[in-house]
Formats: structure tokens, C-alpha cells, sequence
């Protein structure tokens, strides 16, 4: 079975080569790229992400990626935010005030309550919510994922949330909007649940390329 080709966006700033390692190993032929033609002949995209939103915006608009992430968003193809990958998909964020998202999912990144430790780094289990995503198929009911974060995403529409955990509030875990879907946690760092859910993006990704 061919591996369809992923694209995994490199705008210079964290270790985005431990998304692209992970996709690999679930069977995408995964290329960190910044390469319009690349990202335009990819059956998927994945935007991962570590780091402050604002100088996290700033990479990907400098690296030209911002017209080509809803390029691909609108063409319909598989596409996949990672921790601040997913943060940069909302409108903008209380971390960098004034600094606008790719605004591709409505709503407000927001701190974790000044109650609980932040960063939460720890696995934690997922609430998955009604019949659960695509991304879920044949993962545990309560998967385990790890999370390294300060802020969450809190759309304008709830019924995009797909799955939540307990951290001092109910935390968005993953978001479904369309052909699009993003997580909070590290899959690539999740152990076997983690390499599950991105197998069933790669699964997703082979279905364009057929």
C-alpha cells in the first residue's frame, strides 16, 4: 500500500521532526517543507507547534504559509493542528494580545485557570465526547495523551469540540471543524494511543491518494 505524502509544515521554530519521525513510522511518506509545490501535491497537511502563539504566527506568516494553510483547508484534504498548531487555527489568543490567528476556527485561546499548576505536563485521559471522531477509531474509549500547555482553545461553536480533559476546568482536548482536526496534547509523544490516532490521519491522507 503506497504512503501518501503528508506535508508537515516547517516555519522554523520548535522540533517539528518529531511530528514528521512519528507520521513515518504510522506509514506517511511525511516531509518537513515549506515548499509551496510540496504542500500543493500533499494528500494531508499538519501544522504542529511549541512555543508562544504571537512568535508562533509570526514564523508561519514570514515562512509564507499562512495563504497556503487555507489553501489546503478549503480544498478539502486531511489537515491536522498539533498543541500550538492547534492554538493558531482559533482567532487570536489571550497570550499575544493583538496578534491575530489563521482565524480558520472561531474563538479564544485561552489561559489555564491561575488555580491549577501551568504548564500541565502529564498524560491525562480524554473525555471523548458523543460517538466519537474518525481520529479515535479502534483507540481505548478514555485514551491516555500527553500535554504540555498553558492555554486552550475555547471555540465560539462547542459542538467543534470533540474530546476534553479535567485540569481546573474542562480543557479542550481536540476539535473537529470540517476536513479539519486538532488536538491540544503531543500524539507523537502519546505512546501507542498517540501513534493510533495519527495512523487514522495517515489512514484519512490514503484515501485521497487512491
Amino acid at each position: 500500500m503506497n504512503a501518501p505524502l503528508v506535508a508537515v509544515l516547517d516555519y522554523g521554530i520548535g522540533n517539528l521532526r518529531s511530528a514528521q519521525k512519528a507520521l513515518q513510522k504510522v506509514g506517511a511518506d511525511a516531509r518537513l517543507t515549506s515548499d509551496p509545490a510540496v504542500i500543493r501535491d500533499a494528500h494531508a497537511a499538519v501544522l504542529p507547534g511549541v512555543g508562544n502563539f504571537g512568535a508562533c504566527m509570526s514564523a508561519v506568516r514570514a515562512a509564507g504559509l499562512e495563504d497556503l494553510v487555507h489553501e489546503r483547508i478549503h480544498g478539502g484534504l486531511p489537515f491536522l493542528g498539533i498543541c500550538v498548531g492547534m492554538q493558531m487555527l482559533f482567532t487570536e489568543s489571550e497570550e499575544s494580545p493583538g496578534v491575530t490567528g489563521l482565524d480558520v476556527v472561531s474563538g479564544v485561546v485561552r489561559y489555564l485557570p491561575s488555580s491549577v499548576k501551568r504548564p500541565q505536563m502529564q498524560w491525562n485521559r480524554l473525555r471523548v465526547r458523543g460517538g466519537g471522531d474518525a481520529m479515535f477509531a479502534s483507540l481505548p474509549p478514555e485514551p491516555w495523551m500527553y500535554f504540555v500547555h498553558s492555554l486552550h482553545g475555547v471555540p465560539s461553536d462547542q459542538s467543534s469540540i470533540v474530546a476534553t480533559v479535567d485540569y481546573g476546568c474542562q480543557v479542550t482536548a481536540a476539535i473537529r471543524v470540517g476536513n479539519v482536526f486538532a488536538v491540544q496534547f503531543h500524539p507523537e509523544k502519546s505512546a501507542d494511543d498517540g501513534l493510533g490516532l495519527l495512523r487514522n490521519f495517515v489512514d484519512a491522507a490514503r484515501l485521497v491518494a487512491a
